[in-house]
């Protein structure tokens, strides 16, 4: 058995070169959809969404296929769902001149939702599950299904929210928070060759720490008598979504204020989609079956925390606690601690 310092040393080197290569991959795919014209294009929108979710996806992959650990892949999409929303406070302390929510485009109302409705059909994807006599825990278990009833639909349903949250912004779009902002993105991307290789090289580290990283979080789990569920939806979901927190802390650099919350909000689409991808690698059967029911908390959560920023995007408040964050970012803190707290205790 390895020593906890191993352990800890392991998954943090883990963590770092997913962070770090994480982030090097969503800009060499920015920079190749901006070269080739695909970022004028939905797919191009899909594809970015896409590459910015790869660590979860590599994970999630992994999880389910060579750690055998269902509920670290699920809880790892579920907890990265809460963290970018809790970002969203991260957001609101640094940009200080006033309240985020007063400046944001009310746009990404539209991404929200689609992110409730996808959220909900994960949750109920999963109530059924748990349910059904097929799933682990029952009595008498009937034979069983390859995929979970909901997975079609969360695929479905995520090019069609792709395609509409695209068609609104082509005919809503936003104004920039920094009139420099777009000519300084326009002006640091690289070479079309350049960025193919950046992103090539990142691509494979993302997969080689992506590979090792849930047998690094079942090591800790078992090391430190942690349940999977809670160290799927805390500690592989700060690693999986360091490369959303970088990219949103450029932007906010820049200026771009909706392009940091545009971020977090369509990375959440790709992430509640990952585990209908989880289900189709997934052979002992239907993945949310086969998980624990703790993870219902987390997707309540994920839509309590949601319906908070769209609160926020709609009523605007522009007051602020203590002078640091307004009453809005104060709840989602408070939400997102307490599924925490319940994770810890009831999670498996």
């Amino acid at each position: 058995m390895n020593s906890p310092a191993t352990v800890w040393l392991a998954f943090l080197v883990c963590a770092t070169l997913i962070g770090t290569a994480g982030y090097q991959l969503s800009l060499a795919g920015d920079a190749i959809a901006r070269r080739t014209g695909l970022s004028g294009s939905w797919i191009g929108l899909t594809l970015i969404a896409s590459v910015t979710s790869l660590p979860e996806l590599a994970t999630g992959i992994t999880s389910v296929t060579l750690a055998q650990a269902p509920n670290l892949a699920v809880g790892n999409a579920l907890g990265s769902c809460v963290l970018n929303l809790a970002f969203l406070v991260v957001i609101d302390m640094v940009h200080r001149r006033e309240p985020v929510w007063s400046r944001a485009s009310r746009g990404h109302v539209l991404a929200a939702a689609f992110g409730v409705v996808l959220l909900g059909f994960l949750l109920l994807g999963l109530l059924i599950g748990q349910l059904s006599p097929t799933s682990a825990g029952s009595a008498n278990p009937a034979p069983r299904w390859s995929l979970g009833l909901m997975t079609p639909v969360m695929l479905v349903l995520y090019v069609v929210a792709m395609k509409v949250v695209f068609a609104y912004e082509r005919t809503h779009p936003a104004e920039p928070a920094d009139e420099n902002a777009a000519s300084t993105l326009d002006a640091a991307i690289p070479p079309l060759r350049k960025a193919i290789v950046r992103f090539a090289a990142s691509a494979l580290v993302v997969m080689g720490a992506g590979l090792w990283l849930p047998f690094a979080a079942v090591d800790l789990a078992h090391t430190m008598g942690w349940n999977r569920s809670f160290v799927g939806s805390l500690f592989v979901a700060m690693a999986t979504t360091l490369p959303e927190l970088a990219v949103t802390l450029s932007a906010l650099r820049l200026g771009a204020l909706d392009m940091a919350i545009g971020n977090l909000l369509g990375s959440n689409l790709f992430n509640v989609t990952i585990i209908a991808v989880d289900d189709l690698f997934y052979r002992p059967g239907a993945l949310l079956a086969d998980v624990s029911l703790v993870h219902a908390v987390t997707a309540t959560s994920a839509i309590v925390m949601t319906g908070l920023a769209v609160v926020g995007l709609f009523f605007r408040p522009r007051d602020r606690v203590l002078r640091a964050v307004g009453a809005i970012s104060l709840a989602l803190t408070a939400v997102y601690l307490l599924n925490t707290y319940v994770i810890f205790l009831h999670g498996t």
